[in-house]
């Protein structure tokens, strides 16, 4: 699989860090690498060694929140879950993000669906063995979905299938966004821009002009400029990242059939929480206008920022 920023990001601890000072002092952009992607956070009105001693403590919790969410994390708590089939006790970032999944898979008519894992899992095998996915394999991977098989509760989430795995790709890097941009305000920041694939910014820059995010296509042509305060972007791009490159299949799958179906080559969506921009632009690659339309109705706060078919 070709892999790109849309994949889920973390910081670990081991993390390279680069520190620059743009032209106009207090304002200080880190820098970090993991799982061979970029992330960043740029902070306006403080010194240097105070930005050092707040990027330590942003990188210990994007670990933390990649001990909970990650695919690529044996001991964590996605990774139990879909090995067991449950999870004893989850967190309560665990149960807070399934449920935004829960409320975004209703109100897009089940666009957004986090048991596609089954049907990832095979389109990733079949790409390996260079053929597409046999009939008889999507019909079980279809039997191992759905959302409306998961049960949620505070001391237990169960997947109510044989075989069905849960992938939060489409929701986690808004959801650390938003708890990077919390753990900051926390400490008293409020000018900060966080991009851990997805972008949240609080306040405005070190001149006191608007936080600015582009949106642009896979491969780098621009699509439009926004200004944020206040608010997230998120910008989802099916061939951003391949399911299987021969077949240039990308990697949102329709969770009715399996098939790498999307209607947009590109969706961006801002909101209040960058995890539900996230879910929302994921979601908006399936549907038509009237069904987005009917969507955002429902998310007050919610606009659709870009689309292009």
């Amino acid at each position: 699989m070709k892999l790109s920023r849309r994949r889920f990001l973390a910081v670990s601890a081991a993390a390279g860090l680069a520190w620059s000072a743009p032209a106009r002092a207090g304002t200080f952009r880190w820098r970090g690498v993991a799982l061979g992607a970029p992330a960043s956070m740029t902070l306006a009105g403080l010194d240097r060694a105070a930005a050092a001693a707040l990027a330590g403590r942003v990188e210990d919790e994007i670990s933390r929140m990649e001990g909970i969410f990650s695919l690529y994390r044996a001991d964590s708590e996605l990774s139990r879950l879909n090995r067991a089939g449950r999870l004893e006790h989850p967190s309560h970032e665990m149960l807070e993000l399934l449920d935004l999944a829960r409320l975004v898979n209703g109100t897009t008519g089940g666009a957004f669906d986090p048991t596609v894992q089954p049907f990832w899992r095979l389109h990733a095998r079949a790409a390996a063995e260079s053929r597409a996915p046999a009939g008889d394999e999507m019909r079980a991977a279809l039997r191992a979905s759905g959302w409306r098989h998961v049960r949620l509760g505070p001391g237990l989430i169960q997947l109510g299938r044989p075989g069905m795995a849960l992938t939060l790709n489409g929701i986690a890097q808004g959801y650390i966004a938003d708890r990077v941009a919390a753990l900051l305000r926390g400490r008293g920041l409020v000018d900060v821009l966080v991009d851990t694939g997805e972008t949240k910014a609080l306040g405005r820059r070190a001149d006191g002009t608007p936080w600015r995010a582009g949106i642009v296509m896979p491969d780098g042509t621009p699509v439009a400029r926004k200004t944020l305060s206040g608010r997230a972007l998120a910008t989802s791009a099916p061939l951003a990242t391949l399911v299987d490159a021969a077949r240039g299949a990308g990697h949102i799958l329709d969770p009715r059939t399996g098939e790498p179906a999307a209607r947009w080559r590109l969706a961006s969506v801002s909101a209040p929480r960058a995890a539900l921009a996230d879910a929302l632009s994921t979601a908006f690659c399936l549907m038509d206008r009237p069904a987005m339309d009917a969507a955002l109705a429902r998310h007050p706060g919610a606009a659709l920022e870009a689309l292009v078919s």
